[in-house]
């Protein structure tokens, strides 16, 4: 009775063919085929595992189960997967032929086969396994009483190898567990290098067994023990993910030097009279943790011995730490002010024949390679240390753009050229706030420059880059996410995956599917806007951050001191994030009406414009009790303003004065109200010119 069942359920659905705009998968498998019907969901499914797979897959596969049965509600019957073969008959069978490694070049590829009563997962090893294992928690489709996945073949494997995030966990701390469900976010969308900025001027990060004042005098007390740290390389690696740790030397010192001033660079003179003649005498400059966010002047002494006899000390206590193969060492951003001040280090450049300070940190980054050699590491760094004698086995990380005067791709080129491995974050910046666009366009593999085969297998991938000077742990998944999805998907997928349109609906799922993993980057919303609304309902108030986003670049951290590591990231720039939801449909609606004015397509833009005008009467209305409100009438106000006159333009034709909508206009360009711009100007533009 039970299979008779099935099959009349079966049959129900079994017509339904589902085409693949239809599918929200990201990143977008290299190839997919779809046929008509459908493997239906019941709470008989169960999975068995047969091969020689990482014990990984286990966790893996019940994981996955959850989180389906979390979807379903259907009760799923098989609680945990702990062995091999435990289920012959199981309908989702996982062939795994040798365990994963978790390491860069690895076998990533599967098979997935979807048929009417069966689910076949084919892969060289388990991390192959997991992906297809996400790839078919997105496949998930439903009618209105029923779940199912359409039946299909994916074959699919990685464009790159190098998938990475990194998170700056020195400028504001990140407890353990918003590392972890990051993590699990990547393992959604395949990413598969965890880059952890574990150390720099705002902090020291990592407990010290045998140097204990790195954290007594350098971390405010916050720091992972290092059995939290193994905690968090082994969650990774049970999602497939490679673990790369990074202490940036020697400039952004502040942390290090103010636990060990003596291997500092910068020189105190004391000139004491005696007689005729001052006698000059040098004490060691006193460092501290460093408040701001910017580039500061303390960096360590290439010259100094007992330099290299702690940093040596550092990496035999962290390297045991991160089984993975790579050591970022960082080498970005030193300005040499404290270099060329000390003569002890000018004397040195010259006994060396070091003719600037680039070769002299060159001398310094060279003496680091044996230290981490000895423990099996790969030295990597930002690309301020590829010089003519740096090792062609460390690997360049190029962030630099043209907005650094040179082209976008060049120093990646050039890395490539010049014979090193090398991972592109420029373009991948996602605490600059960019919307997804500007980063979905960016690729990995420089257009603009002739490379020869093997150059461009030197490209290893990208990795976006989360530096949080203005970003605390309630924020942070807001920042990251749903973005790096997107990039996710330009690190795997084929080069020619590039519609813009595609991807917004794709991610729009894929962002609301996140949150079953613990990210908190749509709800974090709700408890941001009570705050500033002091516990007030307000649709008035959620209207707005639907238009708003953050300025862009590190414009609102003016120099980097209107913000301090301690104040307040609360306000009203912290709820609104790139790719504001109300602008995109305003900025659609504008181009349907210009290309047609139908009355349908005149009322869905006219509908934007009188809700923003009521939006002001209720924002001064929910001000009167909500100080934090107040910064942000004037921003309201101009977008009521403007909204007034359009729709007096568009519902009653009336002709109305170009330089009046122009004043208008450039108010709602102005980015001086609560650090947040109208990301709807663009669109009003439009409107304003037609």
């Amino acid at each position: 009775m039970k299979y008779i069942i099935i099959f009349l359920f079966a049959s129900i659905i079994s017509s339904a063919q589902i085409n693949k705009e239809q599918l929200n998968i990201m990143p977008w498998p290299q190839n997919i085929s779809l046929s008509e019907g459908v493997f239906p969901l019941t709470k008989n499914l169960k999975v068995n595992i047969t091969g020689a797979p990482n014990s990984r897959i286990f966790i893996g596969a019940t994981n996955f189960l959850r989180r389906l049965d979390g979807r379903t509600g259907l009760f799923f019957n098989q609680g945990f997967i702990t062995g091999l073969n435990e289920l012959p008959d199981a309908e989702l069978q996982i062939n795994c032929v040798r365990a994963g490694k978790i390491e860069l070049y690895e076998d990533e590829s599967y098979l997935l086969d979807v048929t009417a009563n069966k689910i076949t997962i084919n892969a060289t090893t388990d991390v192959g396994a997991l992906h297809a294992l996400e790839t078919l928690l997105q496949l998930l489709q439903n009618n209105s009483n029923s779940f199912y996945f359409p039946i299909s073949k994916i074959s699919d494997f990685p464009r790159f190898t190098w998938r990475g995030l990194m998170i700056d966990v020195a400028r504001h701390f990140m407890p353990v567990d918003v590392i972890k469900r990051n993590l699990d976010g990547m393992a959604a969308v395949k990413m598969n290098v965890f880059h952890w900025h574990l150390v720099d001027d705002q902090g020291w990060r990592i407990e010290m067994k045998k140097h204990p004042k790195l954290i007594q005098m350098a971390s405010d007390g916050n720091y992972y023990t290092q059995e939290e740290i193994k905690s968090v390389v082994k969650y990774a690696s049970d999602r497939g993910i490679l673990v790369v740790p990074e202490i940036d030397v020697p400039g952004h010192g502040s942390a290090i030097l103010t636990a060990y001033p003596e291997i500092g660079s910068k020189v105190v003179n004391l000139h004491l009279n005696s007689g005729e003649k001052g006698q000059q005498f040098t004490q060691i400059q006193s460092y501290s943790i460093e408040r701001n966010a910017g580039i500061f002047s303390p960096t360590l002494d290439p010259s100094n011995p007992k330099t290299y006899q702690l940093l040596n000390e550092f990496f035999d206590e962290i390297c045991p730490l991160f089984p993975g193969k790579f050591f970022h060492i960082g080498g970005d951003e030193n300005e040499g002010k404290d270099w060329d001040s000390n003569p002890k280090i000018q004397e040195f450049k010259k006994k060396h024949n070091l003719a600037n300070n680039h070769e002299l940190q060159t001398y310094f980054t060279m003496q680091l390679i044996p230290m981490l050699k000895k423990h099996n590491k790969v030295l990597m760094g930002w690309e301020e240390i590829m010089t003519k004698n740096m090792s062609k086995d460390a690997i360049i990380h190029s962030w630099k753009g043209s907005n650094e005067g040179q082209p976008a791709g060049k120093s990646l080129a050039d890395a490539a050229k010049g014979g090193y491995k090398t991972v592109l974050s420029n373009g991948y910046y996602i605490d600059l706030v960019f919307g997804v666009e500007d980063h979905y366009s960016v690729d990995p593999m420089p257009k603009n420059f002739v490379l020869t085969d093997e150059e461009k297998a030197r490209i290893l991938g990208g990795e976006a880059t989360m530096w949080t000077e203005l970003v605390t742990p309630e924020t942070l998944d807001s920042r990251i996410w749903p973005r790096t999805a997107a990039i996710a998907e330009r690190f795997w997928s084929n080069e020619n995956i590039k519609d813009i349109n595609s991807l917004r609906k794709r991610l729009n799922t894929v962002s609301f599917r996140l949150e079953e993993l613990g990210l908190t980057h749509l709800k974090s919303k709700e408890g941001l806007l009570r705050n500033i609304s002091n516990n007030q309902k307000s649709d008035a108030l959620v209207d707005l951050s639907n238009v708003c986003e953050p300025i862009k670049q590190y414009s609102r951290n003016k120099g980097g001191t209107e913000y301090q590591m301690y104040s307040p990231l609360t306000l009203f720039a912290d709820v609104c994030t790139p790719d504001a939801s109300d602008a995109i449909g305003f900025n659609e609606a504008v181009n349907d009406y210009l290309n047609n004015k139908t009355n349908e397509n005149q009322i869905i833009v006219t509908n934007y414009l009188n809700k923003w005008v009521n939006m002001h009467a209720n924002l001064i209305t929910l001000s009167n009790n909500a100080p934090l409100v107040q910064p942000l009438l004037p921003l309201s106000k101009n977008l009521k303003d403007i909204s007034e006159q359009l729709l007096l333009k568009i519902n009653n034709n009336q002709s109305i004065g170009a330089s009046v909508l122009d004043e208008l206009l450039e108010k709602c360009n102005s980015k001086e109200h609560a650090d947040v711009e109208l990301a709807v100007y663009n669109s009003l533009k439009k409107l304003v010119q037609a």
